[in-house]
């Protein structure tokens, strides 16, 4: 099951599995969630904090093998409990762009786990076939986010609006380009 079980330097990040997407659904806290994985949630991410299980759920009951792309719980390793989440969108479009979203615990933010999280997940993704770009978008007033981005290489490409978020910054960067920087 964790083939693709994925390490920083303080944290896990474990594959939201079909079973568990199915207890998600049905109850963020469920009581029988993540018994057999080593891991707790005793702060409830789920249940409090904006997720993708429904937008994601319907993707894993077609194709159980796109989990490992679509949602990942991070995993605090010193304590294994839940402190956020990261996935991709969808797989990579017919173009290779990717696209990443993550969240961090408010009572876990500010301690470097979002930036770990999101090399985490890009250290993996760049290895994987069909990936050309890595796209990251992000509200304008959210000035921590847009430093980390830029500061890793992306460049604004352009604005959407996104029906949640509303108005977006897009940015994005060639995987040769993320591996010279972070993988050479």
């Amino acid at each position: 099951m964790e083939d693709n079980l994925i390490y920083t330097e303080d944290l896990a990040l474990y594959t939201v599995e079909l079973a568990e997407y199915e207890l998600l659904e049905a109850d963020y806290a469920h009581p029988k969630l993540w018994l057999d994985r080593g891991f707790s949630d005793p702060h409830k991410y789920f249940l409090n904090n904006r997720n993708p299980i429904p937008y994601r759920i319907n993707q894993v009951r077609k194709d159980p093998k796109v989990a490992k792309y679509l949602l990942r719980v991070a995993v605090l390793r010193e304590n294994m409990e839940i402190i956020g989440s990261a996935g991709f969108h969808n797989l990579p479009d017919e173009n290779g762009m990717i696209e990443i979203g993550f969240g961090i615990d408010p009572t876990f933010q500010n301690k470097g786990y979002g930036k770990q999280l999101l090399y985490g997940m890009w250290n993996w993704v760049v290895k994987q076939p069909g990936v050309k770009t890595l796209r990251y978008t992000v509200s304008p007033t959210n000035v921590i986010s847009r430093q980390i981005i830029q500061k890793s290489g992306f460049k604004l490409v352009g604005e959407q609006v996104d029906d949640v978020d509303g108005l977006e910054e897009i940015y994005e960067l060639n995987v040769i380009k993320y591996r010279e920087l972070f993988l050479s």
